[in-house]
């Protein structure tokens, strides 16, 4: 077999073109002509013997062999990055960009302003912030840690279980003192709920009573919000009550722009969980990272060991 298109440039190439699905995006990217990305391509497949993208006008697509290629040349490209940055690391302190990933209204309210911290403390390492509340696929998306609520599914990732997040129940002091505070948790059908739409079960609470039993009440509402923020203004502005993680409005409890309802009944805590590329966590800017958000993300409000 000819080996002489398996260059890490065309390597990487290939690589964008599989998470792009366009070529003229990648070469854009890339700050090189489409026509040398389709060299990159056509020179690759012919090294390796098989059609890894099946091209039709409008996008570009990955074989089996192409998906399975892929795989492979992620983790080429991961380990040669990761020895050329050991050694600089070896040589001087830390440096370059650590890619994390985080649930967005945890860090809007609290994250970003722990980045802040870190990099006063490192001001040579770089973070590139992504938030979003999908599950994104770590590897794909060039993510080196990933901080995320809720259970996980069965994963690769190197994952440290930092604790779990309370929740209570809450509504606006102008929407009790018009619709009365709930007694018992069997009158929140009766309420409007602010409920998140992207969140699994949100037509129901569940709910821990003093004694222990759970209790499930069905629960709706006129207003469905697939953010946290957006619950959280829709809560302060007396639109009903919800269950909300006390990092999200502690702050609006302190100053009485909520109050907490049916105190002794409880929402499940919510797992809050860090995953780690493996191939990643050796590196001294990512370890650091990771050390620093474990020490701190656990002194949030409402953030407890499980």
């Amino acid at each position: 077999m000819d080996n002489t298109g398996l260059s890490l440039d065309r390597m990487r190439t290939f690589v964008r073109v599989a998470e792009r699905g366009n070529l003229s995006m990648v070469a854009r990217e890339l700050g090189i002509g489409q026509s040398t990305v389709t060299r990159h391509l056509n020179e690759l497949e012919e090294a390796v013997g098989v059609p890894l993208l099946s091209r039709t006008t409008r996008r570009v697509t990955l074989t089996d062999e192409g998906s399975r290629y892929y795989a492979n040349c992620l983790q080429i490209l991961r380990l040669v990055e990761q020895a050329a940055e050991e050694a600089r690391d070896a040589r001087q302190a830390p440096a370059g960009a650590v890619r994390l990933s985080c649930t967005a209204a945890l860090g809007v309210m609290h994250v970003t302003r722990l980045i802040f911290e870190f990099q006063d403390k490192h001001p040579d390492i770089r973070v590139d912030l992504n938030l979003t509340d999908e599950r994104i696929d770590l590897v794909r998306e060039g993510v080196d840690v990933a901080l995320r609520l809720g259970p996980l599914a069965d994963s690769a990732m190197k994952l440290h279980a930092l604790g779990e997040s309370h929740r209570l129940l809450v509504g606006a002091p102008t929407y009790l003192s018009v619709h009365g505070r709930p007694q018992h948790p069997a009158d929140l059908s009766r309420y409007e709920t602010v409920v998140m739409s992207n969140v699994a079960g949100s037509d129901r609470v569940v709910l821990s009573s003093p004694d222990g039993t759970s209790l499930i009440i069905p629960v709706s509402g006129k207003l469905r919000v697939d953010h946290g923020l957006a619950a959280r203004e829709a809560l302060a502005a007396g639109r009903g009550i919800g269950p909300t993680h006390l990092w999200l409005v502690h702050d609006l409890l302190d100053d009485g722009r909520l109050e907490v309802v049916l105190r002794d009944y409880r929402p499940s805590p919510v797992p809050l969980s860090l995953l780690i590329v493996p191939e990643r966590a050796a590196i001294a800017r990512v370890r650091l990272l990771v050390d620093f958000l474990v020490a701190e993300v656990s002194k949030l409000p409402g953030i407890r060991p499980s």
